[in-house]
């Protein structure tokens, strides 16, 4: 069993050896070597071999005669093949010798083709190299002319379209090496140019501003001469144009208006009808030129932000003002020329660029520049003492913004602002008028205005409206009752009026707030300025009563003058004064206030003369008793009296009863004064006498008071000023005191105005001298009955008296 399979593995070995690949038969021939019947397989090997001899043999002996014939009619056709030969070579030698003629004419048709080949391509090359050539000739002109733009367009088809045609040469190589240096030469000629440009305007923004501001002068005034045309700027382009002309290349925002170099281009002087724009001042080529060439080399973004950062730099250069800038409206000019300069610049490069610049970003810088020359202004003009320089500075203000507003900016913050330096105006008006009144007063010499002539009357009656037909009829020379202080300080409040007004034009206030602005303004000066001015007048050390009344004839005349300056404020302003905001004039409490301090300081002054006169009274007062017909008025006491009717007859030209009431108070102050004196602590003792010279002086007094020094007292209402006094001189020299214990309280009684705690004192000063006598002669006493009941009855006064007190305090 097992030698059947060893030979038929044997079997299989075989065939694989016969039908494999010989590079494939190593496994093969491995597995009969690792097997243990190896000779056994070499025998079989052997048989096999053998018998492929064997088929091999066979086959040749059967095909053996055909090879033979085969070799025989091979060589008889070799003979055959040698003629054939023969005749081949000698057909090729003929052939030959015929074709060399054809040869040379081939030859010279192939070199005819190449060369016509060659020329062909040649003028193709030079057809794809010339423009090469002539372009790059073109760019050195223009690099040369100092266009860089064409040139920036001509290298950009020269490196796309005419490079790439012409091929690989020298030249080519040469050219395409040298085309970014080029590119980057133009971007930074380009570069170099706006700087200059951004340089010169920079410096030149004054007067760009200043020729702005021409034109919006120019505008408004033509506005005010044809209200009904169209607001345009004078001198100005079209938006609609300038971004035509910014345009015109590509649509990048604006073409070169000029190759030439960047600046403030000369503007010769021209009428002031012609006043030359800012695209008239400017050459914004510069701008235009470096948009585009960043633009074509893809760096539009780059030069966006390097313009708008440059800018922002010179905006915050612009906005910081001079230090010295509030001492002369040149320098307040001078800066908003300046700011003005800058923002139209930058508008028109808003307007002719498209994107260089946007509205968000010029929206931004106004919106810096507001907040800091808001802030500057208001810094600035605090130091200003100047009205005028103030007044000034506000039409600037105004011009200012209505520039920039023609220009699309925003300016309310301005005019809010002006409306607070307003105040500030408001304030320095006060103080130079303070000065303005001071000066009329100290100038003035308190006296009625003598006029001789109509012309004169015309004069005075023009300044201040006087409406006096008494006045009027009288004949020349004739006196106008107030001073020359009523005429000047009434003009000087119309002065004060039309400053207001001045300063509230053009801030676009309705009708009505400019009317409440000066009427406020005016109040202010009539409370505070023209009232304290008057009170200094009134205060001063030296004023007379003569200069008191006089006053008060002033400010009477200045009340009555109130309704005019009401008509007057409403004239000029065309608001009726009954509108139910409208703000009234306090003008009329002023003047009465001012007046009631005038009448107050008369009745001080009167008093403090009187005082003085006083102090020179030197009464007796242990006089001894004399007749009445013996005495005689004190000689202070007629110096006084004198005093009192001079100065009397001058009040009558006071009003109302100004010159009553200052009458009465001198009478009470001297009936006062006289009563001080005998009750006087320091007055230890008085005698029967020195009340009976006490008694004459008083009735001179009254003897004065019913003359009447003043008209318009009734009957003997001026004796009631001495009636305290007189009552209880009565009471004494008299010596009716049964009347005054038995009716006192009683509103009948004969001395009413006699007080228990005077009566007692005085009476104590009378009962102390004939007290201490009695001491003395207490012997002598004993023996005169008389003494001894006027001294029982004092004792019975006095206790009575102080019974009374009692009674009173209870």
């Amino acid at each position: 069993m097992a030698s059947v399979e060893t030979a038929a593995e044997h079997e299989r070995i075989l065939r694989e050896i016969e039908s494999t690949d010989t590079n494939c038969i190593g496994p093969t021939l491995r597995s009969v070597y690792d097997g243990q019947e190896h000779g056994l397989f070499m025998e079989k090997l052997d048989a096999r071999i053998r018998n492929h001899d064997r088929e091999i043999e066979k086959m040749c002996n059967h095909h053996f005669q055909g090879f033979v014939d085969s070799i025989t009619e091979l060589l008889k056709v070799r003979g055959e093949a040698q003629k054939l030969k023969s005749q081949v070579i000698e057909t090729n030698i003929r052939l030959q010798e015929e074709g060399k003629g054809l040869v040379c004419s081939m030859e010279e048709l192939k070199q005819c083709r190449v060369q016509q080949m060659n020329i062909a391509t040649t003028i193709d090359k030079l057809t794809h190299c010339l423009p090469v050539l002539e372009m790059y000739g073109r760019l050195q002109e223009q690099m040369k002319a100092k266009r860089y733009y064409p040139a920036l367009r001509t290298l950009e088809q020269l490196e796309h379209t005419c490079l790439p045609r012409a091929g690989q040469y020298r030249f080519c190589s040469i050219m395409a090496e040298n085309i970014p240096k080029l590119r980057t030469h133009i971007r930074d000629t380009a570069m170099t140019q706006l700087r200059d440009f951004l340089e010169s305007i920079r410096k030149h923004s004054d007067k760009i501003g200043e020729t702005a501001i021409r034109q919006a002068q120019l505008q408004r005034s033509l506005d005010s001469a044809v209200t009904l045309q169209p607001r345009a700027l004078i001198g100005r382009r079209s938006r609609k144009e300038a971004a035509a002309v910014g345009t015109e290349s590509g649509g990048h925002g604006g073409s070169p208006m000029s190759e030439q170099d960047s600046g403030i281009l000369d503007v010769e002087d021209e009428e002031e009808e012609e006043v030359p724009g800012a695209q008239d001042l400017v050459d914004f080529s510069p701008v235009y030129r470096c948009l585009h060439i960043y633009t074509v080399l893809g760096l539009r973004g780059v030069f966006e932000n390097y313009y708008r950062k440059q800018r922002r730099k010179q905006a915050r250069l612009v906005l910081q003002p001079h230090s010295n800038m509030h001492e002369t409206l040149e320098g307040y000019r001078r800066y908003f020329n300046q700011i003005v300069g800058f923002f139209v610049v930058e508008d028109h490069v808003l307007h002719t660029t498209q994107g260089l610049v946007n509205r968000a970003y010029v929206e931004e810088l106004w919106e810096l520049a507001l907040s800091k020359i808001v802030a500057a202004l208001r810094t600035h003009s605090s130091y200003c003492d100047d009205p005028d320089l103030v007044l000034d500075l506000k039409n600037l203000i105004v011009l200012f913004a209505d520039t920039l507003q023609g220009y699309g900016f925003p300016v309310s913050q301005l005019f809010d602002m002006l409306l607070e330096i307003r105040e500030q105006y408001g304030e320095i008006l006060l103080k130079r008028w303070n000065i303005t009144f001071r000066q009329i007063l100290d100038q003035d010499n308190f006296s009625p205005i003598p006029v001789s002539t109509e012309q004169e009357y015309r004069h005075y009656t023009s300044q201040f409206p006087q409406q006096d037909p008494e006045l009027e009829k009288l004949p020349f020379p004739k006196k106008l009752p107030f001073s020359e202080f009523v005429p000047k300080a009434y003009c000087q409040l119309k002065e004060f009026i039309y400053a207001c007004l001045k300063y509230s034009e053009d801030l676009h206030l309705s009708s009505t707030e400019i009317d409440d602005m000066i009427r406020k303004s005016t109040n202010l000066l009539l409370t505070r300025t023209l009232s304290n001015s008057l009170h200094y007048a009134i205060k001063k050390k030296n004023v007379g009563l003569a200069e008191l009344v006089q006053v008060i004839i002033n400010t009477t005349h200045l009340e009555q003058s109130c309704h005019f300056l009401e008509e007057f404020i409403t004239n000029i302003t065309n608001v009726p004064p009954d509108m139910v905001n409208a703000t009234k004039l306090y003008g009329t409490s002023t003047f009465k206030d001012a007046r009631h301090a005038a009448e107050a300081e008369i009745y001080t002054s009167l008093n403090a003369k009187i005082d003085q006169f006083l102090q020179l009274a030197d009464y007796d007062w242990m006089s001894p008793a004399q007749g009445s017909g013996n005495l005689t008025t004190s000689d202070y006491l007629v110096d006084l009296i004198a005093f009192l009717r001079s100065t009397f007859s001058v009040f009558t030209n006071l009003p109302g009863k100004v010159a009553q009431t200052a009458c009465m108070s001198a009478c009470k102050h001297i009936s006062t004064s006289l009563m001080q004196l005998l009750l006087d602590p320091e007055v230890r003792q008085i005698s029967i006498g020195a009340l009976h010279q006490l008694n004459v002086d008083l009735n001179e007094c009254e003897s004065f008071a019913r003359a009447g020094p003043v008209a318009g007292f009734q009957g003997d209402t001026l004796l009631l000023a001495f009636s305290d006094l007189r009552q209880l001189l009565d009471l004494f020299t008299q010596w009716d005191w049964s009347t005054y214990l038995a009716d006192y309280g009683k509103p009948t009684c004969k001395y009413l105005r006699v007080n228990p705690h005077t009566a007692l004192a005085l009476l104590e000063k009378l009962f102390k001298p004939m007290k201490e006598t009695s001491r003395k002669n207490v012997v002598l006493a004993q023996f005169k009955k008389a003494d001894r009941d006027r001294q029982k009855l004092i004792d019975a006064v006095i206790k009575q008296l102080r019974s009374l007190i009692a009674q009173h305090h209870t």
